[in-house]
C-alpha cells in the first residue's frame, strides 16, 4: 500500500508541474533571467508549495503515527557541510543553466524533445560521478567515521 500511495502522490506531483507549466524550460529560465524578462510566476509556484506542505507536516506531525507505516520517517537536522555547499550550488547552476529540475524530470520526460533525455543523461553521469569519489572517501557502513 506504501507504493501505491507514493506512486499517487508522484502522480499528483507531475500533474502538478506539467499544468503550472515548470515543464516547460523556457519558463523556468526566464524566472532566472531577472535582468531580462523576467517572469515571477515559479516563485508562486514555491510559495503555494511552501504553504501547502508547512500545513501538510502540521498536520500530519500531530497524529501518533502514519496511516500507512508503523512510524514517521522526518530528515534529521545536519550540520551545513561543504558537500551540501557544493552540492547545492551545482544543482542550482544545473537547474538555471538547463531549466530542468531533477524533482520534475518524470513529467517532462513526457514532453519529448532531446533536451529532458541530455538532462537525464547529464545527471545519472553526475550522479555516478559523486558515487565513485564519496565511495572511496567514506567509511564503509558500520566502520564509523574516525
Amino acid at each position: 500500500m506504501p507504493v501505491i500511495a507514493a506512486f499517487a502522490l508522484g502522480l499528483l506531483f507531475g500533474l502538478g508541474i506539467l499544468i503550472s507549466g515548470m515543464s516547460n524550460p523556457a519558463k523556468v529560465l526566464n524566472f532566472f533571467d531577472v535582468a531580462g524578462s523576467w517572469d515571477p510566476s515559479l516563485a508562486f509556484v514555491m510559495a503555494g508549495g511552501v504553504l501547502v506542505n508547512s500545513f501538510g507536516y502540521w498536520l500530519v506531525l500531530r497524529r501518533k503515527q502514519p496511516i500507512l507505516l508503523s512510524s514517521f520517517e522526518l530528515p534529521r537536522i545536519t550540520p551545513i557541510t561543504f558537500p551540501l555547499v557544493a552540492g547545492s550550488a551545482v544543482f542550482g547552476m544545473g537547474w538555471g543553466l538547463s531549466g530542468f529540475c531533477p524533482g520534475g524530470l518524470l513529467p517532462i520526460l513526457t514532453i519529448g524533445g532531446r533536451g529532458p533525455l541530455l538532462f537525464l543523461a547529464g545527471l545519472v553521469a553526475g550522479l555516478l560521478a559523486v558515487r565513485i569519489t564519496t565511495a572511496r572517501s567514506l567509511p564503509s557502513p558500520g566502520e564509523g567515521a574516525t
